[in-house]
């Protein structure tokens, strides 16, 4: 075999965040999934089908795909395509396909959340950091039982952790 032959070595662009939420892990779970708590942190018109290939359509069909481990309540990864408002049932999103990763692990009374989303074009690590960081702020919030502020609050705090301008956002 030829040096030609032989495969070539990618690193690719991944978020991870370690949170410890308030427990149980079903109800961390249940946040995750069910489709009358994802509206709170994924906004309205948001569902995941419960099960390995099952549907994933979240803030109004802005972000489709397919669940492709469904390991209750532990783990759930699914498919993450980004879509422009107005596309039909039928297309394809311009960016890549990508892949948010949820495990979470029983510690007594809190969950330990691992979270990671890969790949990320370099052009949105920011972004992606910031967003996911926005999200993750209002889960934690809302399984804490505290109130939710309106996203835009958490959005406005971490752009400014993350150097993001959100009047002119990357796309």
């Amino acid at each position: 075999m030829s040096d030609k032959d032989k495969g070539e070595m990618s690193k690719l662009a991944c978020v991870t965040f370690t949170r410890r939420l308030s427990g149980p892990i079903e109800k961390v779970w249940a946040h995750l999934t069910e489709p009358h708590l994802l509206p709170a942190w994924f906004g309205g018109n948001s569902r995941i089908e419960p099960r390995q290939g099952g549907a994933v359509h979240l803030m109004g069909g802005h972000v489709r795909g397919v669940v492709t481990q469904w390991q209750p309540p532990h783990k759930l990864i699914y498919t993450w395509n980004v879509f422009s408002p107005g596309d039909g049932p039928d297309a394809v999103s311009t960016y890549p396909e990508s892949y948010p990763t949820f495990e979470l692990q029983a510690e007594g009374s809190k969950v330990l959340l691992t979270f990671r989303h890969f790949p990320i074009l370099d052009r949105f690590i920011p972004q992606n950091a910031m967003g996911w960081h926005t999200m993750l702020d209002i889960l934690e919030t809302a399984l804490a039982g505290r109130l939710v502020e309106e996203r835009t609050v958490y959005m406005k705090k971490n752009a400014e952790l993350y150097g993001v301008d959100l009047a002119n956002p990357v796309r």
